[in-house]
């Protein structure tokens, strides 16, 4: 598909100022169409809903983040709660972006925080150093499982608790509209275009995927996989869109 012009992007995130502006530079550079569209939504649990889950932050030792919307909802919850965690509590965070994300609710150079690289298990070798006390695993509706299996495999005490809900959005205005490449950054957006299009058909569309979960789902969903990141030597989906443009527009 290498020599079919793109003249048109679609990015299946929301429309953003920081988000925009690599993918806009992007459409002026090789004079293309990029737009912003979400694919799916996230909806928080009401304070009432949270009570529900019979769940005190304040039993826990440990807080997994494995997402900033995660940081997001927690902080909101226990700030609904009127409660405060204590000084001593610890977080763990999926990444170096979230950890710094953290700085929007919390001192994190006064507090005991764990980093992992990439992904959630990573964080395994600090988890193991405090395996006998207990964690918090603030989430969605749609998680990953290999952390939480592996601690369950360990008798580690962890709680799931699904603070907030992933949600396909209607995608019902994009019924007539049709794009040269289509960028994936999660599975469920993956699964939104069919939940929305359950008879589409790839074509000469091109897809783009981010991320080794999304190029999974896409593939069990039968999409060709024309663009892959990040992979060595190109770190974000910018960067691997512009190496097929180079092959593509040029």
């Amino acid at each position: 598909m290498g020599n079919k012009r793109v003249n048109s992007i679609l990015i299946t995130q929301p429309a953003s100022l920081d988000g925009m502006i690599p993918y806009n530079a992007l459409g002026e550079k090789w004079n293309i169409v990029v737009d912003f569209r979400r694919f799916i939504r996230v909806d928080g649990l009401s304070l009432n809903e949270f009570r529900k889950l019979n769940v005190n932050p304040l039993d826990f030792n440990g807080i997994i983040f494995t997402s900033k919307v995660a940081v997001d909802h927690f902080f909101r919850i226990i700030n609904e709660m009127r409660i405060e965690m204590p000084p001593e509590t610890k977080y763990y965070c999926v990444g170096e972006a979230t950890y710094k994300y953290l700085q929007k609710y919390i001192l994190i150079r006064k507090r005991k925080m764990f980093v992992g690289d990439k992904t959630a298990m990573d964080l395994i070798p600090f988890i193991d150093k405090f395996k006998k006390e207990k964690f918090l695993f603030p989430c969605s509706n749609v998680h990953q499982g290999e952390l939480l299996n592996y601690m369950k495999s360990k008798d580690i005490d962890v709680t799931v608790a699904e603070i907030y809900l992933t949600v396909h959005d209607d995608l019902s205005d994009l019924k007539e509209v049709f794009y040269d490449m289509i960028c994936f950054f999660a599975p469920t957006g993956i699964q939104s275009l069919f939940k929305n299009f359950p008879d589409f058909k790839q074509n000469d569309t091109r897809i783009a995927v981010f991320g080794s979960t999304t190029a999974q789902e896409a593939k069990l969903a039968g999409l060709r996989i024309d663009v892959e990141a990040p992979r060595p030597g190109i770190t974000s989906m910018t960067a691997a869109i512009e190496e097929y443009l180079k092959e593509s527009n040029l």
